[in-house]
């Protein structure tokens, strides 16, 4: 190994080409470099991915009658520490009978599925439930996700079609990382609450009931576009919010992006979006997770408070609503990306963003410079110019440092450890 150089979360190893492993882990991107031989090896957090398209099956607009699924025995509400040791349920289901066998088939082969940390978890499929064959004699939980209204909603050819639901989960994103090679391409899970939520600098946390919290699968080969993936799905998430209010005649709540991957509603954090990759034979298998706090008051803010206090506090947006309307967009989206790229995509982003002409002054030792950021680059990172008239694109580093934003009352924290790069 002869250099290594940290910047915005990728990690740049050189190495001799003849010892590069055939497989890589930790979602790395190989590229050639020109001036020396050797191949420069980007570990990442965000990825992008192809789609394998699931057969289409005729939509239909009609609204099953909700189906609130129960909570097994085995899980306590009152102890953490039983939640934490007891079977974990996932339940299989899906858009088609195409995917209903597949998740009939991942039943019959017993253990496919699993957790990292090998706690017990109890797979069953929806037809189980709905027949009170493996859980008769629970008590129903009213707020569960509503499995059928989901579906029923679901316009998509290949993502969200394949569902794994949980009512009390360690963490979406585990599952579908952990299980990636055996589940179809765009599956998706989702829980009500979670115990072991990922955020993008490891952070764990627990996920009470309100929100939506989802994870699901992704592939690609095209790295040149791999970070700007997550800022696809943050403005795909942005407009299934808008898309939602509309159909229910509610005032379009102000949901503006925080970058790289946060989601802001009046001034505070209402989401967050965190992808993670793995390459193997020339592709990069992604997990793409999101949380969005759509019910639950506490800590912060909500996107039913704020609908209650605009109307009435009987009106409130549906997690299952929001969720299916996301792959809706998103897969339209994503067609998009793959052909063109970030580009069509960017004069929306900046519309919906925090940080249009927003002024920052950026501290490099003992030198203090004030810039006006003006939007994305092609690298993926911020640009900005100076007020000599000097572009230049800001990005993390231990250097240099954004002292504090002139255009908000408040700065944000990713300001912290950006560097200043002049562009030519």
């Amino acid at each position: 190994m002869n250099h290594t150089t940290k910047t915005f979360k990728h990690c740049f190893l050189r190495l001799n080409k003849h010892l590069l492993p055939s497989t890589t882990s930790s979602a790395t991107l190989i590229k050639h470099s020109i001036s020396t031989n050797s191949i420069l090896i980007t570990t990442l957090t965000f990825s992008p991915f192809i789609i394998s398209s699931l057969h289409t099956n005729q939509i239909t607009n009609s609204i099953p009658k909700p189906l609130h699924l129960p909570l097994p025995m085995s899980i306590s509400t009152s102890s953490s520490e039983m939640e934490e040791v007891a079977a974990q349920v996932l339940v299989l289901c899906g858009k088609s009978n195409e995917e209903d066998g597949i998740a009939e088939s991942m039943i019959n082969k017993r253990n496919v599925l699993k957790l990292p940390d090998l706690s017990p978890i109890h797979v069953c499929t929806l037809r189980e439930i709905e027949k009170e064959t493996t859980f008769r004699g629970i008590g129903i939980e009213e707020d569960a996700f509503q499995v059928k209204r989901y579906m029923g909603l679901l316009k998509t050819e290949a993502f969200g079609r394949f569902l794994l639901y949980s009512p009390r989960l360690s963490s979406t994103q585990e599952v579908i990382s952990h299980n990636f090679s055996e589940l179809p391409l765009g599956a998706a899970c989702v829980a009500d609450t979670q115990f072991k939520g990922k955020g993008r600098t490891n952070n764990v946390w627990e996920s009470p009931k309100g929100c939506l919290m989802f994870s699901f699968t992704l592939q690609m080969e095209n790295g040149r576009i791999l970070p700007f993936l997550q800022y696809v799905i943050s403005l795909a998430m942005v407009e299934a919010v808008k898309a939602v209010c509309q159909q229910n005649g509610i005032q379009n709540l102000d949901v503006k992006i925080k970058w790289p991957n946060d989601l802001y509603l009046d001034g505070r954090k209402v989401g967050g979006i965190l992808c993670t990759s793995t390459y193997r034979s020339k592709r990069f298998n992604v997990s793409a997770g999101i949380g969005l706090n759509v019910g639950n008051e506490k800590p912060s803010i909500s996107l039913n408070s704020v609908v209650q206090r605009l109307h009435s506090p009987d009106q409130q947006l549906q997690r299952e609503d929001i969720m299916a309307t996301f792959f809706n967009e998103f897969e339209k989206f994503y067609s998009i990306f793959r052909s063109q790229g970030f580009q069509p995509f960017e004069e929306l982003y900046c519309k919906t963003w925090l940080h249009s002409d927003q002024r920052v002054i950026v501290q490099d030792g003992e030198t203090e410079s004030i810039v006006t950021i003006q939007g994305i680059t092609s690298e993926g990172y911020l640009l900005a110019i100076g007020d000599d008239g000097e572009r230049c694109q800001l990005h993390p580093d231990g250097n240099s440092y954004v002292t504090h934003c002139l255009s908000y009352a408040n700065s944000f924290d990713f300001f912290r450890g950006l560097v200043r790069r002049k562009l030519t």
